[in-house]
């Protein structure tokens, strides 16, 4: 009898112990439909010390800010994926600086708020590689935890900003995905201003891949390789709270 209790004993503490550990997420999480009107394209999202503001984002932009990818990486999903938006804000149960951990937060808020479901698959597509230029790049290290982007046509302003980041970040100015090659550590501070192709001919700006070598010390080469892509499988509008 007492060797079958201690058996029972050992059989229950593995088990235990083979349970997955619990996805992390926010201690308070409040998702609405935005207020800015079909007139206003601008979104942006901030994190500082645990907390995650986004701002008249749509789900497609979430899914690239808490899965690291561009948009040329996302495939499937519903008829308002890119036209339904909303404010999100949520903050963890105690101060975060880690990026990484709070994008892993995200993807469990678009599990349980948007009922996203999404997997994974490998595709040979042309991309551009994002890799240092000739003479070495001209970035500036960061000088601050707090990690914000501005993210418009012609214009990329970040501050704590890695190299995976800014190529996910890039990927939205482009019509191929962009992978990082750069091979640089750490996070930057850095603002890259050029000429979106649908401007008037009167702007004199460079061209987008003239200014990340002229402004940046960077650049784009374009390669027909292996890209991993997400593919959504299911996702609902979230009830709002």
């Amino acid at each position: 009898m007492l060797r079958s209790v201690a058996s029972l004993a050992v059989f229950l503490s593995a088990a235990l112990g083979a349970q997955p550990a619990l996805a992390p997420r926010f201690e308070v999480a409040s998702v609405k439909p935005s207020s800015a009107g079909p007139s206003d394209p601008s979104s942006g999202g901030r994190t500082t010390r645990g907390r995650l503001t986004m701002t008249n984002v749509t789900l497609k932009r979430c899914i690239m800010g808490a899965y690291g990818v561009g948009p040329n990486r996302i495939f499937g999903g519903p008829d308002w994926l890119d036209s339904g938006r909303f404010e999100i804000f949520a903050k963890a149960a105690q101060p975060i600086d880690d990026d990484a951990v709070l994008m892993t937060m995200l993807r469990t808020l678009l599990a349980e708020r948007f009922q996203l479901r999404i997997h994974r698959e490998t595709r040979l597509v042309q991309a551009y590689l994002l890799e240092v230029a000739s003479k070495g790049p001209k970035l500036r290290a960061a000088e601050t935890l707090e990690s914000a982007t501005r993210n418009a046509p012609g214009l990329i302003d970040a501050t704590t900003i890695t190299m995976d980041r800014f190529a996910e970040v890039l990927s939205r100015q482009t019509d191929l995905p962009v992978l990082n090659r750069t091979g640089l550590q750490g996070a930057f501070d850095l603002k890259l201003q050029w000429t979106p192709d649908s401007a008037a001919a009167t702007d004199t700006g460079p061209p987008i891949f003239t200014a990340i070598q002229q402004q940046l010390g960077l650049r784009l080469r374009s390669r027909k390789t292996p890209v991993e892509v997400l593919v959504i499988d299911h996702a609902e509008k979230p009830s709002e709270n």
